[in-house]
């Protein structure tokens, strides 16, 4: 028998508040749960819906670009990989100075980057340049 979950749950294990969730629900982001009233319950799709949703958001995809991305089929990781930009789709860009003419363009939501990883990318680049400094000195 596939794990119920009840909305508490969920909020506990996914760090969202249960408003959120309805929220997620009323636009058509996630699923509504099984059951009725108080009986109602929630699956591992469920589950997963929303782990899904929270990568997207934190890749910097709007609610309803995500919409787009959740009637599509494709894995997470090929969809963020063959997404075309739409005309009027606005795109960031992290400019990172790594030395005097050296500097690190990142589309963060295309790369799928999380911030952590933009700066664990620049850390280990900048230990390079460091060292290329080092070597030539």
């Amino acid at each position: 028998m596939e794990k119920q979950y009840s909305l508490d749950e969920l909020c506990q294990l996914l760090g969202l508040s249960k408003r959120t969730i309805r929220y997620y629900m009323q636009e058509g982001l996630v699923d509504r749960p099984m059951g009725q009233k108080r009986g109602a319950y929630y699956t591992g799709a469920h589950l997963k819906q929303l782990q899904q949703l929270q990568e997207w958001q934190s890749a910097g995809y709007s609610l309803d670009r995500i919409k787009e991305l959740m009637g599509q089929s494709a894995t997470p990781a090929d969809t963020l990989l063959a997404l075309q930009p739409k005309r009027g789709d606005v795109s960031v860009w992290s400019h990172i100075h790594l030395a005097p003419g050296v500097e690190l363009h990142i589309n963060p939501e295309k790369a799928g980057m999380t911030p952590e990883m933009t700066r664990k990318l620049y850390q280990q680049i900048g230990a390079l340049v460091d060292q290329l400094d080092k070597d030539e000195s």
